[in-house]
């Protein structure tokens, strides 16, 4: 799985169940029957979730394979590559560290 993280030189507290690791932003992984993309965000932000829905049908045919944070594909053609970078796009890393912080506060 690649990880994409905050580091501890951004956001020293680290990740409130292992504080020694970075916070997580962003996976990929690839399992057994799909592949997983994970954006901490989308869990975290109602508004980014609900755009993400809403917009997701414009940019592919397939019905949406979603969890909490985890989006999966059956295959890499059904990965709609356009709205993954919107996506990514839309929350920066100090957004997501402020909405970590008030989410999981000590």
């Amino acid at each position: 799985m690649i990880g994409y993280v905050v580091p501890h030189n951004i956001f020293p507290a680290g990740y409130h169940c292992a504080p020694q690791l970075p916070l997580p932003f962003l996976n990929i992984a690839s399992q057994k029957n799909f592949i997983a993309l994970y954006h901490m965000g989308l869990y975290a932000s109602p508004p980014l979730l609900e755009w993400f829905v809403a917009e997701y049908p414009r940019h592919s045919a397939r019905k949406l394979d979603m969890g909490k944070s985890c989006i999966r594909f059956k295959k890499m053609e059904d990965i709609p590559f356009g709205l993954i970078g919107e996506l990514v796009g839309k929350m920066s890393v100090s957004e997501w560290v402020g909405i970590y912080e008030t989410l999981y506060k000590r």
